[in-house]
């Protein structure tokens, strides 16, 4: 909606930057991929002054691009518009570009001026929306792992390491944590933060991860869970973007390779009250009744939230034992295996680090799931159960759906989740995952030929 005093962002950033030939503005769709418009510097105002038009079915794209009419945005609305208004605080330049580029990030409403109910942005606002009934504020940060691959493909679609620029050997070797990898690729993960700090992104760490080529970088926690997920969502964009610069491609797929770490996306969470107090912090570290009402809560949830938190057919090959990817409710401190994990670290910033998401989840529907999960074990009052000490994997079995059409059997079920979320939203995401499901299912892959070509 018309806000005048983001006009002065847009008018003080024309003026900061006389060179600006275009500015890239778009939502976040339900795939989590940006998608909108592309304006010269003259339209900027206009923006934020009367807004951009895009078309609902935007948000029931499959991740190929095409409308799924099934999920009635299309057609059956006479694929009409909506006004987007900027999100304010996202207008930065995009320093990527070969020319001078900014971006803006929108998001939709309806006639009525309301957030537009299938706007991924919109649904984790009104999961905010019940926390402010209880005079809580979620603290959200997310962790986003993600592989840097070689551009150059084997057997056309097959990803492989990238070649390292300081070797000129390509990365075959697993050395999580080691400095030595970040160092290989330092020109890279220097201009990725100069990018970050250019965009004012709250990043702080770049760690190797379990594979080669794997990296995660970590974004600071925010008393605001919607600039957390903007956060995450810009971050992944800018990611992208400045990886190619350096010849290479970043993919936040969650399994990209058979045998290597999938990519997570690991989101942490705590509360705090009108005073700013975390109210799961405890003198000695105890799990109070609070946290264990909201763990208890995330597990009761989880399951029919895997559609969400594993929105796609690969997402699934992240689920395997011992493969630091949760394959069951749990909890425990200090322990990766578990889904639910509460880190170490100083009392006061007691939290919840929920493990069970893939890379390529969309942030604001993830979060979003996780705390409806919160908010329902809270004001329900349910109970976590004993603390998982030791290997996950040995004590319990695995409980989570770990093939896509089974999780959306649970989600279309689902009793707990459509009230947070939203019925029609939930309404419109099964239709589209549904398709892509069914179309996935329809395709051979080359695998099936190796296994059954000659021998049935």
């Amino acid at each position: 909606m018309f806000d005048p005093n983001a006009i002065k962002e847009a008018e003080e950033f024309l003026k900061a930057h006389p060179g600006l030939t275009g500015i890239d503005c778009f939502v976040c769709d339900t795939n989590g991929v940006p998608r909108g418009k592309r304006i010269d510097r003259d339209s900027l105002l206009k923006v934020y002054k009367s807004g951009i038009a895009l078309p609902g079915s935007i948000f029931s794209l499959d991740i190929t691009g095409d409308t799924i009419e099934d999920a009635g945005l299309g057609f059956d609305t006479g694929d009409a518009d909506q006004m987007c208004w900027p999100v304010p605080g996202t207008l930065k330049i995009s320093p990527w570009q070969k020319r001078s580029m900014a971006q803006l990030q929108i998001t939709m409403v309806d006639a009525n001026n309301k957030p537009y109910f299938a706007d991924p942005r919109a649904v984790l606002s009104g999961v905010l929306d019940r926390f402010k009934e209880l005079q809580l504020t979620p603290v959200v940060a997310v962790e986003l792992e993600f592989y840097v691959i070689d551009r150059q493909r084997i057997n056309t679609y097959t990803p492989q390491p990238p070649i390292s620029p300081f070797t000129g050997l390509r990365e075959e070797s697993t050395q999580v944590y080691a400095i030595q990898d970040l160092d290989d690729f330092d020109e890279l993960l220097e201009d990725l933060a100069d990018a970050i700090e250019i965009q004012d992104l709250p990043a702080d760490t770049a760690v190797a991860e379990y594979a080669p080529g794997q990296y995660e970088i970590n974004l600071e926690h925010r008393a605001d869970a919607l600039r957390a997920c903007d956060d995450a969502f810009l971050l992944k964009r800018l990611i992208k973007g400045v990886t190619l610069n350096h010849n290479f491609e970043a993919t936040f797929m969650a399994k990209p390779y058979d045998e290597r770490a999938g990519s997570g996306m690991h989101i942490h969470v705590s509360l705090v009250d009108s005073n700013g107090i975390n109210v799961f912090a405890t003198k000695d570290g105890s799990v109070n009744a609070l946290l264990r009402n909201a763990l208890g809560g995330l597990m009761e949830t989880m399951k029919e939230s895997m559609a969400i938190f594993a929105p796609n057919a690969n997402s699934y090959r992240r689920f395997r034992t011992n493969s630091f990817v949760p394959n069951c409710p749990a909890w425990g401190v200090n322990n990766r295996s578990v889904s639910l994990r509460i880190p170490a670290g100083s009392n006061d910033a007691l939290r919840v680090e929920h493990r069970v998401a893939g890379a390529d989840a969309n942030p604001y529907l993830a979060v979003a799931a996780v705390l409806a999960g919160m908010h329902y074990g809270i004001t329900e009052k349910l109970d976590c159960g004993p603390e998982t000490v030791g290997n996950a994997y040995a004590q319990h079995k695995p409980t989570l759906p770990n093939v896509w059409s089974h999780a959306l059997d649970i989600f279309e079920k689902g009793e707990i989740v459509p009230r947070y979320l939203g019925k029609d939203f939930c309404r419109v995401y099964l239709a589209c995952k549904r398709a892509e499901n069914n179309e996935f299912n329809f395709h051979v892959s080359p695998l099936e030929y190796q296994w059954y070509l000659r021998t049935v």
